[in-house]
């Protein structure tokens, strides 16, 4: 009888011993769990902010870079000093702003009302059909860097015996080339495989 209790006890302590073991072995999963928990926990979080991509109906593979409109970065090379204008001749800020605003919004009119013509003129001047859906990015494109192109003009001070009608008259001219020069100047660095029909097959 004693023998089987004797026993009993060296079975119920080598199973307390697996279960310490193992309790051990537990505990120490638990802590390093615990501390790769409190890592995660102080590093900063990562945010990603709202991405919108709007494309306004182009249906168009590939089209890549910006339509430049007047001074070209290349055009810069070479150029070692813009020098400010005097103020002799130069419009007074409420003059400026005025005159600003009334140039924009004739340049914007005479984009809504021209930019088709000139791009299929344009097109055929190249001999190849300008597929309408380009419409809107030239359009966009140009309206973007109209106020840096007005303010460079503005900058120009008014020639001698020039009105500011007059001034207001040549900085209009000067921007319809730009945007003449810039339809062209996109159109003959379209990829051929982007070109529509050949003049010849209107």
């Amino acid at each position: 009888m004693s023998q089987n209790l004797y026993q009993a006890i060296q079975s119920i302590q080598a199973y307390v011993y697996a279960q310490d073991k193992t309790i051990r072995k537990l505990q120490k999963k638990i802590e390093m769990l615990e501390k790769k928990v409190t890592e995660l926990n102080d590093r900063p979080p990562i945010r990603v902010e709202k991405m919108e991509y709007k494309f306004d109906q182009l249906k168009v593979e590939t089209l890549e870079g910006t339509l430049n409109i007047g001074l070209n970065p290349s055009d810069l090379q070479g150029i070692e000093d813009f020098s400010v204008p005097s103020q002799n001749g130069v419009p007074n800020p409420k003059e400026r702003m005025s005159m600003f605003t009334e140039i924009e919004n004739s340049v914007h009119r005479y984009l809504d009302e021209n930019l088709q013509m000139i791009m299929k003129n344009t097109g055929e001047q190249l001999q190849f059909r300008v597929d309408d859906t380009y419409r809107d990015f030239i359009l966009q494109d140009i309206k973007k860097q109209l106020p840096s192109r007005i303010e460079y003009y503005l900058n120009q001070p008014i020639q001698n015996g020039s009105t500011q009608d007059q001034h207001k008259e040549w900085i209009f001219e000067q921007m319809k080339k730009e945007i003449h020069h810039g339809v062209l100047t996109f159109l003959q660095h379209l990829p051929e495989n982007m070109k529509g029909p050949n003049q010849n097959e209107f």
